[in-house]
């Protein structure tokens, strides 16, 4: 638990409203912004999906092509979930926890929202039973989906040091990262990959955090490479905070 404020300067409802009014100016320059960065991902050329990729799902056997449900784009969540984690990554789980509640705004918007891991199925669903979710979530495990989309490591890409992720070259020893994709799928059945997101890129998933980006202390994150250690699975956090959050170990440790 943090240390409350105690030293922040107080104002005049006059000089209030005119302080607000200049941080009003720059929030709409910074929507304007948003807008022109969403029409150039919307722009951006897209890349044919060729490879037969078939998923283990509640329903048997699945294609990519029958994971869109009858709609015409698909927005896949990488979950860092491995073969044999007792659990799932605990950023991972942030993002999933606000999945259920957009589900049905996105379904009825032409938007399937679905999530994939490397872990079998009875291992996907026992986590997801435990957290309550009802979202869909398949099995890449016997694909190369999750190697293809550069979000599972082999031991041969941990040995070089420096995997790609994040379309670039990081010093990254996990076997799992977290990332979103997006695919468009037309009227032949064709499936294109239009986008994918990583690093802070999935921080869109993350409505908490620009609630908290609002309040007083914003985000409260200490200092440290990995700021997210203070996330809990939603079941983990105690009743009441009563003293500091024990610290959490990077994501890909989620598995020991």
């Amino acid at each position: 638990m943090s240390l409350p404020i105690t030293d922040h300067r107080t104002a005049t409802r006059e000089d209030w409203l005119a302080a607000r009014m200049e941080l009003l100016d720059a929030e709409k320059e910074l929507s304007r912004l948003s807008d022109q960065v969403a029409r150039k991902r919307r722009a951006l050329p897209w890349l044919r999906v060729d490879k037969a990729y078939v998923f283990d799902t509640q329903h048997g056997p699945r294609t990519l092509a029958e994971l869109f449900d009858g709609r015409s784009q698909l927005l896949v969540q990488h979950f860092m979930l491995g073969p044999g984690w007792p659990q799932g990554c605990p950023s991972c789980s942030f993002m999933a926890d606000h999945s259920d509640g957009m589900n049905p705004h996105l379904a009825n918007r032409d938007v399937t929202l679905l999530a994939v891991s490397r872990a079998p199925l009875a291992e996907i669903q026992r986590f997801r039973d435990r957290m309550g979710w009802q979202f869909p979530w398949v099995s890449s495990q016997g694909n190369d989906f999750n190697y293809d989309f550069r979000v599972s490591f082999t031991p041969e890409d941990k040995a070089g040091g420096q995997p790609v992720y994040n379309f670039d070259t990081q010093a990254f020893q996990g076997e799992e990262a977290p990332g979103i994709s997006v695919f468009y799928k037309d009227d032949a059945g064709d499936i294109f990959r239009t986008y994918s997101t990583y690093g802070r890129g999935v921080e869109v998933m993350m409505g908490t955090y620009a609630l908290l980006d609002l309040v007083p202390k914003g985000r409260d994150e200490r200092e440290v490479p990995y700021k997210m250690e203070w996330v809990r699975h939603h079941d983990r956090y105690p009743q009441r905070p009563s003293g500091p959050a024990m610290s959490a170990s990077a994501c890909c440790a989620a598995r020991g």
